[in-house]
């Protein structure tokens, strides 16, 4: 009796003591970070780290620019992903609209050595994706890829015969139908090098060419591809070299040192990788940390300089779509380097 007396008050008092709140149980506590949507990954916060400047505002409108690339004349080619358009800060600091709204849908841009300019578009982002090429001046609207092919052209990199590389941006993280893509030199063929990616997106080409870095929208994922020839992998040439943290690696560049700075979507910041794909270093978009500006996709490097120019929008929170500027490690790789 002694003990079943004993057991009904052990009971009794753990019911009181779950009614009132036990201090006595683990509790966890937020870090001073750790309700912060926008503080930099832990593994990612003590890198090296400059904050970029504003330096052109492109519209007080929500425009999602990418593709920003320099042309032999020092003005910086760009395109407006929903409407289509491809657009030109010139030297002098004045915008030009080259190619008008319209459902082409622009999402990637390449300038050929010729000074043609080769964009890639999503079309409607399910089945009308397309590469088109224009003049300089963006005249005369030739198709590459049409919008039949199936294909959702997303960004491209030329190589050093007059090839190039794009990723289709189609998939999910758990149905990863994109892949990497070759077109020959005569724009004749299409050669897979690497399906079954979950929205492929960004896309270089190491200083020697032989290296073709990918990421991998929907999974976070860093490929580094080593090629046998133009549209072969190595043996055991393919692997996956980082796991980023959070949403979600875009577009990307390599400096002259094969250094690769890669746009970090929704996280307002640029993400910098050796060759060997281990960061070291990174640039903030001012704002970020208040949640403005972190759509940011793509970034060019200004020929001669190593002056990083990051193209970003502020979605709907008012500040419209700017261009920052920030200094990497190592110069560009020179214009047309690959081609």
């Amino acid at each position: 009796m002694h003990k079943t007396l004993l057991a009904l008050l052990m009971i009794a008092l753990s019911a009181s003591a779950l009614a009132v709140g036990d201090p006595a149980i683990p509790t966890l506590k937020y870090s001073a970070a750790g309700q912060d949507l926008n503080a930099l990954p832990a593994a990612e916060k003590d890198l090296p780290t400059v904050t970029a400047q504003p330096w052109f505002k492109v519209s007080d409108k929500l425009l999602q620019l990418e593709g920003p690339s320099f042309d032999r004349q020092g003005n910086l080619v760009l395109v407006e992903v929903f409407g289509g358009q491809v657009l030109k800060v010139d030297t002098q600091g004045k915008l030009q609209v080259l190619v008008a709204k319209n459902a082409l849908g622009s999402a990637g841009l390449a300038i050929h050595k010729d000074g043609r300019l080769f964009v890639a578009g999503l079309g409607n982002f399910k089945d009308t994706g397309n590469l088109t090429v224009y003049d300089a001046d963006g005249t005369n609207p030739q198709t590459v890829i049409g919008g039949n092919k199936g294909f959702l052209v997303d960004d491209l990199v030329f190589d050093a015969d007059g090839g190039f590389y794009f990723t289709d941006f189609k998939g999910t993280s758990t149905e990863p139908t994109g892949g990497v893509y070759y077109v020959t030199p005569d724009f004749k063929r299409i050669v897979p090098i690497l399906p079954k990616l979950a929205i492929a997106n960004g896309i270089a080409l190491s200083p020697d060419g032989k290296t073709l870095w990918v990421t991998e929208f929907a999974t976070g994922l860093l490929h580094r591809i080593e090629l046998k020839d133009a549209t072969t992998i190595a043996p055991f040439g393919e692997v996956i070299v980082y796991r980023f943290n959070g949403p979600s690696p875009d577009s990307m560049r390599v400096d002259q040192d094969g250094n690769l700075y890669v746009a970090q979507y929704s996280q307002g910041r640029v993400l910098v990788l050796n060759p060997n794909g281990t960061p070291i270093g990174q640039v903030l978009i001012p704002g970020r940390e208040t949640g403005h500006f972190l759509r940011s996709t793509s970034l060019a490097i200004k020929p001669g300089t190593n002056e990083l120019y990051l193209v970003s929008n502020d979605g709907d929170l008012g500040q419209g779509s700017v261009i920052f500027r920030a200094r990497g490690f190592a110069k560009a790789l020179p214009l047309y380097s690959h081609q």
